[in-house]
């Protein structure tokens, strides 16, 4: 059984969607939540369940919140964490850390891009098609190998809003087997 530890940084929709998804595997279970945000909504969200939540200062203990991961996580999925991840991270989870992203990459990617800042820009470029990308964690934001893409069809122009609605239906319904299957293909592949 491996273990998840979700990074998010706020409502935790997706950390509880993946909770749930893999609450009867036996493959894998979500076994610790990080934040670097104390008013996060994930951490109301799994306040009643059986699992670890940590909150930490990036700034200042990066080095301690590696250490702990490294002991408590076999993977590391990010589920709407807004921070940089450090290069000690990404080399100490090399090929097993992996994010979500609310826009079809390299699109709508860096930094600042994340929520409703992607979904206002993909209104305003009048694209006709968007949707996430999931992808391996690197030094760089949103530069991660592919790992799969989902699409959904917007009208050029579309309110930000109805954007986030349809792009959130996509994360919720294909997350959580998505990570399954690149657990599946990791275990096959050692």
């Amino acid at each position: 059984m491996l273990r998840i530890a979700v990074l998010a940084s706020g409502s935790g929709s997706n950390a509880e969607e993946l909770h749930r998804y893999f609450s009867d595997s036996d493959l894998a279970r979500v076994e610790l939540i990080v934040t670097n945000n104390t008013k996060a909504g994930v951490i109301d969200r799994f306040s009643g369940k059986k699992v670890a939540i940590r909150t930490f200062d990036p700034s200042t203990e990066s080095d301690v919140v590696l250490q702990e991961l490294t002991q408590k996580a076999d993977l590391v999925v990010l589920a709407g964490y807004l921070k940089m991840i450090p290069a000690t991270w990404t080399r100490a989870f090399q090929g097993r850390m992996l994010n979500i992203h609310p826009a079809l990459l390299p699109k709508f990617g860096g930094k600042g891009m994340y929520g409703k800042h992607v979904h206002q820009a993909v209104s305003e470029a009048g694209e006709t098609e968007t949707g996430i990308t999931i992808h391996l964690v690197n030094e760089h934001y949103d530069e991660g190998a592919i790992v799969a893409q989902f699409a959904v069809d917007v009208a050029p122009g579309e309110a930000p809003l109805s954007i986030e609605e349809k792009v959130r239906q996509l994360e919720l319904e294909y997350y959580g087997p998505t990570v399954e299957r690149w657990i599946e293909n990791l275990i096959l592949s050692q």
